[in-house]
């Protein structure tokens, strides 16, 4: 059996009003439907696919988190603050330095700068401070069977979480994640974790609690979701005098030659090629609005979180890490 040593298991007490309490979930007929579909489809064993399942408890607190993210109910300015902070760019500035082997080993091998990748885990956990005390169970559950909104992506990630745990021999009733379930130093959810996550250091273990295995798992993701090495990654430009609506979507997706936005009137550096395809990012501050360049690379950023907040967040916040001030 595989050695697992990264995880600290804490426990909580819960009190919230719900009509699921531990065990209904399996008495529904949409939760049996599932056991069936995935025990069938991936061999498991449907008596191991219950019991995981019965020791789901749903959480009226994951659903109120759920519905009021910082990224769609903040201005620019009220969500940058939450990011570039004293105590964030210090302790990033210490975690560059306690992890400078790992990071450039990780940078080396996929391409990503050792700051962009200190910065996803510092905008993610605070370095590892808060890597979350829900339990991802519970998470996936709650969002799977009782967020009708999203409630088929996460069934999909129960049972990439069932298969994760299963393969890695992971305790699945005891790992704990944010309210959406993600984990580790990193916040990978599950189909992450499957797809993306790397044993770093090399002791067979998948362990993104573990500070190595998530610095190489999340350059990693990275490279996988098309970082080019050595690119920039965003430019502020000058707004043009008649802003078109229609280039502003699908930000952050680039999806205009940069001759486009030039013509609409946007004053881009002329360090950018016309050729070069781009986005044209708005974002709104409480009394101003700044417009800004999507390039590639912005666009991977949002690969991890779909939201041009975050992914300016993680930008910015990479380069107070190297002392280059926006």
């Amino acid at each position: 059996m595989k050695r697992w040593s990264g995880v600290m298991f804490l426990v909580m007490a819960f009190t919230i009003v719900w009509p699921a309490q531990a065990g209904e979930y399996l008495s529904r007929p949409e939760v049996q439907a599932f056991v069936d579909e995935v025990s069938q489809k991936h061999s498991l064993d449907k008596a191991w696919v219950q019991r995981v399942l019965a020791e789901a408890d749903a959480k009226e607190s994951i659903i109120a988190a759920m519905t009021r993210p910082a990224e769609k109910t903040l201005t620019w300015d009220a969500y940058r603050a939450l990011f570039l902070n004293a105590n964030r760019i210090k302790w990033g500035k210490e975690f560059l330095q306690e992890q400078e082997a790992t990071l450039a080993r990780a940078s080396e091998t996929y391409g990503v700068p050792v700051e962009i990748i200190t910065a996803i885990i510092g905008v993610e956990t605070y370095y590892g401070r808060n890597v979350g005390n829900y339990r991802v169970l519970d998470a996936l559950a709650t969002l799977g069977f009782d967020y009708p909104p999203r409630g088929k992506f996460f069934r999909g990630e129960l049972e990439q979480f069932l298969l994760m745990t299963h393969e890695q021999n992971l305790p699945p009733t005891a790992l704990k994640g944010s309210y959406a379930g993600a984990m580790g130093y990193g916040q990978f959810i599950p189909s992450s974790y499957r797809n993306f996550a790397v044993d770093f250091n090399g002791d067979g273990v998948v362990d993104l609690w573990n500070v190595e295995d998530a610095i190489g798992s999340v350059a990693r993701y990275f490279a996988m979701h098309g970082w080019q090495t050595g690119q920039a990654v965003t430019l502020p430009i000058k707004p043009a005098k008649v802003i078109e609506e229609g280039l502003l979507e699908p930000a952050p997706k680039p999806t205009f030659a940069v001759s486009e936005i030039r013509a609409a009137g946007y004053g881009v550096p002329d360090t950018v090629a016309d050729e070069d395809i781009a986005a044209v990012i708005r974002l709104k501050n409480e009394n101003s609005t700044e417009y800004w360049l999507g390039l590639k690379n912005f666009y991977v950023i949002t690969r991890y979180n779909h939201s041009p907040l975050y992914a300016m967040a993680v930008y910015q916040l990479s380069q107070e890490l190297v002392g280059v001030s926006q």
